[in-house]
């Protein structure tokens, strides 16, 4: 009956109504789309114009434009749970060039409510000196939605803050151990960086919940791109959604890290694997993201060393035990040619991953594996 009841707890986690509301949620955009071929010159591609998927617990609604300078009224078109309608109206034209539009969209029998800010914006990129783009892991904060664990964000050259670049597995977490606090879980930072502050990543224990769904680990992870939670139980290699949009050829990825495995590598069923040592998984891949027909692709955990899309890759051959802090380096090996113009119009996406425990996506690894990563660069194409 108590697992019943954790359960119960857990599914109410994998939403963010106004309300407590059942697990199917009725108050969700799935997916937003504008349509017009005067508003095609705004967009970089014309994929960019269709949002689909949206996870649940999404409540910011980003499109990517070229300038929000002359961008006329748009009619913002969604598709959402049966019977749910919004605020302004599904289909209204509004005005986005003066700043975000919240939708409320309520349940089709009224007792559901959840609100979501609409955006249409310029590209938000990390500072470029010198062909580099530095990463020092010095901005974070508590999550918005739960204030129950830590994310991280980028600033840009003029200060604005920018939360579409790292995503983590954290976002799972909270889902097998929802009282944990911040830093019980598996992507946390620490002050003692190689120079300020650095990411640590441990490979944690997943408690009652993993043994009832057979994950019985989390392996620490921070990565390019978003964590989508709805496929946590079912499909969970998809959790990831790899990879951010990117204009430059990166060349190589340089940085520092510190790792130490943990005592005692188990499979999935949480059986010890005898003489196993676990090691940490630092990757890089940039990919076209978008398919022949034109439709936006976005890889996950399952393709995203594998699929037919990846035209670069980079990965460190080796991350040796080490209590002090070392260098490491991956230089980019092309597998097909990269377009300029698919370049500069954002064709491409690059994801960029650290992970504790190497086969942590397949829960497998040793609670308590951690590594830590600081000032790392990514040096691209002059």
């Amino acid at each position: 009956m108590k697992k019943l009841i954790s359960m119960s707890l857990i599914s109410l986690l994998l939403v963010s109504c106004f309300k407590e509301e059942p697990s199917n949620s009725e108050c969700d955009i799935i997916d937003a789309w504008v349509e017009g071929e005067e508003l095609k010159a705004f967009f970089y591609n014309e994929a960019d114009m269709h949002i689909n998927n949206i996870p649940s617990g999404d409540q910011k609604i980003v499109f990517t434009v070229r300038s929000v300078n002359g961008l006329p009224p748009i009619a913002l078109h969604m598709n959402m749970t049966p019977g749910a309608i919004s605020n302004p109206a599904n289909g209204s034209v509004q005005d986005f060039s003066k700043g975000p539009v919240v939708y409320t969209v309520t349940s089709e029998d009224g007792q559901w409510q959840r609100q979501y800010t609409v955006s249409f914006t310029k590209p938000v990129t990390p500072p470029i000196v010198e062909h580099k783009m530095k990463f020092d892991f010095e901005h974070y904060k508590l999550d918005d939605a739960n204030n129950k664990y830590y994310m991280w964000y980028e600033v840009a050259a003029d200060g604005t803050p920018n939360e579409q670049v790292w995503a983590s597995g954290n976002a799972g977490f909270i889902i097998a151990k929802p009282n944990a606090v911040a830093d019980a879980y598996p992507t946390i930072p620490d002050v003692n960086g190689y120079e300020g502050s650095c990411v640590r990543l441990t490979t944690r224990d997943t408690g009652n919940w993993g043994k009832t769904f057979k994950k019985p680990i989390a392996a620490g992870n921070l990565f390019f791109g978003e964590f989508d939670s709805q496929y946590a139980i079912t499909k969970t290699l998809w959790t990831t959604k790899m990879g951010i949009p990117f204009t430059e050829e990166p060349l190589k990825v340089t940085g520092y890290y510190k790792f130490k495995a943990g005592s005692e590598f188990t499979d999935k069923n949480k059986n010890v694997v005898p003489g196993k040592v676990d090691e940490p998984n630092i990757y890089s891949v940039l990919y076209r993201n978008q398919n022949a027909a034109g439709e936006k692709v976005v890889l996950h955990g399952d393709d995203v060393l594998t699929s037919d899309l990846i035209v670069s890759i980079a990965q460190v051959a080796s991350l040796p035990e080490t209590d002090d802090w070392k260098p490491f380096e991956m230089v980019f090996v092309n597998k097909a040619p990269i377009d300029a113009t698919i370049l500069a119009d954002r064709g491409y996406n690059l994801a960029l991953v650290f992970s504790s425990s190497k086969t942590g996506d397949t829960f497998e690894g040793a609670v308590g594996s951690t590594l830590c990563v600081d000032k790392v660069e990514i040096t691209l194409k002059k």
